[in-house]
């Protein structure tokens, strides 16, 4: 395989160069990966950084089409890896939603999709990982290695064990075509019987689903999507031009989509986040050039206002009451899953929202949802105005305590506002201070409370 060892040399390379950099490091600053694109959702910048780059850490290593895997360097994006595995008829088992997403930030931290009813989060498809440490050593862990509590401890560790170089995962076939059904409900909790039903059978009318998530758009309009391949389609649907396709499926029962128009359904608005930026106002959009309509254009806008308080100080000059971002993804047990939009809908308000089933096959140390049992990932971003009186956190607190109350869980790529004891308790501080300890025994890099939570 003349082209894999091209570039296994090139990655061997890059793995020396990001090495010898982290040893350069200033003993007192806190090392920061220089990525080209971000989906995390917390701005704030500690007082001294190193930034440590991964520029040479982006590309597909290999794939084997016949092994089914692919070999991934940790900074490829969910697009490029894509575009590699789409020919060969296979894809990642899980695909997050959007292009930019980086094979190591999914696995390290978050990545959910429609598939993730039966295929779990990325990191249950890694069969090895390539680590450069906190201590700076570069290990390779698997679970059947000596090194079996890291490769069990990094997700949901979000670089403060170590930074993802090389990752090897399985692949699973496509076929050319997603037929997808969206049914309509006016309850939630028949929504709720009806996910459990579909996601537990792994079918519907019948026929096997290869995809199954779900939009709320209010108490009494909720609709599930389910997708299965198909060799054939009557015709495909393109919701990257003027077409906005959360909005399709208000008017639509069925739909057809090519199988990579499909896994990026979502990106061409944000989901629906587009309508910020008066996107999805036609006269904008049939201006707006297709290319810069994509989840990470959008991502640096907001981080621009957040940077510089455009918004803020429009609303100020304006009169209008302070607004709080409520920019988060939780996991609720499907069976508390009306439970839960009942309360989001009382206290919050905000829609749509995204839901999106997954169910995990066994537990990982530091995102420990119960093996076999169906969650419902609730996804909502977006601004919320502020009680009088209140002040920041208000909305985000209340949503962190009423998880945790119904048994569920959250990501931590945005704002988290837990006290020290209450996040060790939910994220499993005795399973990670061990392989902390083991891996990053002078705390070169931030531990997991203070990066997620205090922000330093």
């Amino acid at each position: 395989m003349p082209a894999r060892t091209t570039s296994m040399t090139a990655h061997s390379r890059a793995v020396a160069q990001i090495s010898q950099s982290y040893a350069a490091m200033p003993e007192d600053a806190a090392p920061r990966l220089a990525k080209a694109t971000t989906n995390l959702f917390r701005f704030r910048e500690p007082a001294k950084t190193a930034k440590l780059s991964a520029r040479d850490l982006d590309q597909v290593i290999h794939v084997d089409p016949v092994a089914m895997t692919a070999e991934v360097q940790g900074m490829t994006t969910y697009e490029h890896l894509v575009d590699a595995t789409l020919p060969h008829g296979l894809m990642p088992y899980v695909v997050p939603q959007l292009k930019t997403i980086t094979l190591g930030g999914a696995v390290t931290g978050l990545g959910i999709e429609s598939s993730s009813f039966k295929d779990g989060l990325p990191h249950e498809s890694v069969e090895e990982l390539e680590i450069l440490t906190g201590d700076g050593r570069i290990i390779v862990a698997r679970a059947d290695n000596e090194h079996a509590a890291l490769f069990s401890a990094f997700p949901n560790s979000y670089g403060t064990l170590g930074y993802a170089l090389r990752i090897r995962i399985k692949l699973a076939p496509v076929k050319p075509y997603v037929r997808l059904t969206h049914l309509r409900f006016n309850d939630a909790a028949k929504c709720m019987l009806a996910l459990q039903e579909i996601c537990d059978g792994r079918e519907h009318d019948g026929e096997p689903v290869d995809f199954v998530d779900g939009t709320y758009f209010g108490p009494d309009e909720l609709y599930i999507t389910v997708g299965r391949f198909a060799d054939k389609a009557p015709y495909v649907s393109d919701y990257t031009g003027m077409r906005i396709y959360y909005q399709s499926m208000r008017g639509r029962g069925r739909d057809w989509l090519t199988v990579r128009d499909y896994l990026w359904r979502w990106d061409t608005d944000w989901f629906w986040c587009s309508r910020a930026f008066g996107v999805q106002q036609p006269v904008v959009r049939s201006l707006m050039p297709r290319r810069w309509m994509r989840s990470d254009v959008y991502r640096r806008l907001v981080g621009f206002d957040q940077r510089y308080g455009v918004t803020s100080r429009i609303d100020r000059w304006r009169g209008n009451p302070q607004q709080e971002s409520v920019i988060q993804d939780v996991e609720v047990p499907v069976e508390r899953g009306a439970e839960f939009l009942e309360f989001f809908q009382d206290k919050v308000g905000m829609v749509p929202v995204w839901m999106c089933p997954l169910k995990s096959t066994q537990r990982w140390s530091l995102y420990p949802l119960e093996p076999g049992r169906l969650y419902v990932n609730f996804g909502f971003w977006g601004m919320v105005p502020l009680p009088r009186g209140q002040h920041d956190g208000y909305h985000n607190r209340m949503i962190e305590q009423a998880v945790h109350d119904l048994d569920g869980h959250k990501s931590l790529y945005s704002t988290s506002f837990y006290e020290r004891e209450e996040f060790w308790a939910h994220y499993n501080g005795g399973a990670y201070w061990p392989v902390k300890q083991a891996y990053d025994p002078h705390g070169r890099l931030l531990d997991l409370y203070d990066k997620c939570v205090r922000g330093r």
